[in-house]
């Protein structure tokens, strides 16, 4: 392993750090285009969502009757409603809502999930099957009168759909985390800890924790895609964001579906943008997986499809002989020199 020019003392130029990662980005791009293509979508709507005010041509809520359920034009790229609101600017506009709701839900799943499952999987015993049993009974509910419920018992708001739906995907992490955690509470390592005294809190925390990360950012990343979709049939139902909040499951409501024959453009914006972003979510999860996982790694190192990004650095003697910086397909080594 080669020592970087920090570990040896000398100073690195920052037009030499970002050549690296710049290299790096051209390498992720190249050999995961699709993992690519959904991060740069995801940047753009997350970008949307915090520049709105900027980006937006109109405010959500400023209406003009007299071009009322237009179609596209320069003044209204995408049209108007049926009370004169730009459909840009509420898409704009409610991408910040998804975004936040996405975000909040599964920060809520994800600190729960992670929590029950790590402790299910270490202690086990009656802990375990109390968690087990809890997952099992909320899974048992359907999903959409849960989320009612839920709902209904509170006022509705964006802190409160975050909670329900932060609530409905709490068994999909735990079940995760569990199983991650079984593994490795088996392993040498914990078993030392365990030997040496440590206790359970810091064994937990430093050595289980840690090694089932990777799982849970894949898990939690496909649901944020699972996130918006639910809240999108939330606002589509009435029970979702409450006006004069857009969000693109509400740009798909009972007021939409009246004009939907008038003006039928309406429906087609909103179904874009959440169709991109829980495809790019889900694809963007793929790509963690393939870069995370070291099973699916190690396979697809012996296949002859490309490599995943991080693999494959050039040896110390393929410098000097002009080979490109990219990982050499499977089947092919560096000739080595003749003395």
């Amino acid at each position: 392993m080669e020592a970087t020019g920090a570990e040896l003392g000398y100073r690195v130029h920052p037009l030499s750090r970002l050549w690296d990662a710049t290299k790096a980005v051209w390498t992720f791009y190249r050999w995961q285009p699709l993992g690519a293509f959904s991060l740069t979508v995801l940047v753009a709507f997350a970008l949307m969502g915090i520049f709105a005010p900027v980006i937006a041509p109109y405010h959500y809520a400023e209406t003009d009757i007299l071009h009322r359920l237009e179609g596209p034009s320069l003044k209204h790229p995408l049209g108007t409603d049926n009370l004169g609101r730009d459909v840009l600017s509420r898409i704009i506009w409610g991408a910040r809502v998804e975004m936040l709701v996405g975000l909040g839900a599964v920060a809520v799943s994800g600190f729960t999930g992670t929590v029950l499952g790590a402790l299910a999987g270490y202690f086990r015993g009656s802990l375990d099957w109390l968690v087990q049993r809890y997952v099992d009974i909320q899974m048992s509910f359907p999903g959409i009168i849960l989320l009612i419920t839920i709902i209904s018992m509170f006022q509705p708001g964006l802190i409160q759909v975050m909670v329900a739906i932060g609530i409905l995907l709490i068994p999909a992490v735990t079940r995760v985390v569990r199983s991650a955690s079984l593994a490795v509470s088996s392993m040498p390592y914990i078993e030392a800890a365990r030997t040496l005294g440590a206790p359970a809190w810091r064994t937990v925390l430093r050595h289980v924790l840690p090694n089932v990360f990777p799982p849970v950012m894949v898990a939690v990343t496909t649901q944020l895609g699972q996130a918006i979709l639910i809240e999108a049939t939330l606002s589509f139902l009435g029970y979702g964001v409450p006006p004069p909040q857009p969000s693109w499951g509400a740009l798909l409501g009972p007021e939409a579906r009246k004009d939907m024959l008038k003006a039928p453009l309406l429906s087609v914006w909103p179904r874009l943008a959440i169709f991109l972003a829980v495809y790019s979510f889900n694809m963007f999860g793929d790509t963690l997986r393939d870069v995370l996982d070291p099973r699916i790694r190690r396979a697809m190192s012996r296949s002859p499809l490309p490599r995943p990004f991080g693999q494959g650095h050039r040896r110390p003697e393929e410098k000097s002989r002009g080979h490109r910086p990219f990982p050499l397909p499977v089947g092919r080594r560096p000739r080595q020199p003749r003395y």
